[in-house]
């Protein structure tokens, strides 16, 4: 979470006296007629209260009555290649942050970037999601939420993320076969039914449904924006609680 630095406690310090000391001089003026003695008194109580507010703010700092800490979570998306994942997560990821979570966005195009040498076989792909269960742990162990796309087409590698990371919220975003190659401006579908690509999940390699999903997204009846609102939803009560 994110620490008061002393300026910040400062400046509302300030802009709280401002107004604050207006009132005082106005009354002073309006009950003595005497606008050297409103000023004086307001300079003296200005200076007064802005060391009593600091004070005051940071004996408030160490008091952890009336505060709750958001545990960090992490929503987990999986689905077939072109399900809308990704769209969906990104568009959750912005509307999140007017909470001021701390949170990281995880895709697996990014993350298949960094390390282009991962393979697609079932050990591959099961290895890679032991690294990113770790990822993810060390970066809730620092109090950070996160959100990941994956398609994870085997259930023991989501399970084994379930086992690994704190608070994890499966979002399995379903669409068929069909519905995906509509969406495919990336033409991958269709190598992968000319076998050009192997192991691709849906067509020459399984994708296994989640069996215990917390949240289920069909993408042919709820449009990203719904299906965002519905996640959000979800967060709020279970999570965010604001």
């Amino acid at each position: 979470m994110y620490k008061e630095t002393n300026i910040r406690t400062v400046a509302k310090g300030f802009s709280w006296r401002f107004f604050a000391t207006a009132t005082t001089v106005v009354i002073v003026y309006i009950f003595f007629k005497r606008l050297d003695l409103a000023i004086a008194a307001g300079v003296v109580e200005t200076i007064s209260k802005v060391a009593l507010y600091y004070v005051h703010e940071k004996l408030w700092q160490r008091v952890r009555w009336g505060k709750k800490k958001i545990e960090p979570f992490n929503l987990w998306f999986t689905g077939l290649p072109l399900s809308g994942k990704t769209t969906i997560a990104n568009l959750v990821y912005e509307k999140l942050q007017k909470y001021d979570i701390p949170l990281e966005r995880i895709d697996s195009k990014d993350i298949r970037d960094v390390i282009p040498d991962i393979g697609y076989s079932r050990e591959d792909r099961n290895r890679h999601m032991h690294r990113i269960g770790h990822l993810i742990k060390t970066l809730q162990n620092n109090s950070i939420s996160t959100i990941a796309s994956f398609v994870s087409p085997y259930r023991e590698s989501r399970k084994a993320i379930r086992e690994m990371v704190k608070n994890n919220v499966v979002v399995y975003v379903k669409a068929d076969i069909e519905t995906c190659k509509t969406r495919d401006y990336k033409g991958v579908y269709a190598k992968a039914l000319n076998g050009e690509l192997q192991n691709f999940s849906g067509i020459n390699d399984v994708y296994e449904e989640p069996q215990h999903a917390e949240i289920i997204i069909e993408t042919e009846l709820t449009s990203p924006e719904e299906a965002a609102e519905t996640i959000i939803h979800y967060l709020k009560k279970h999570y965010i609680k604001l």
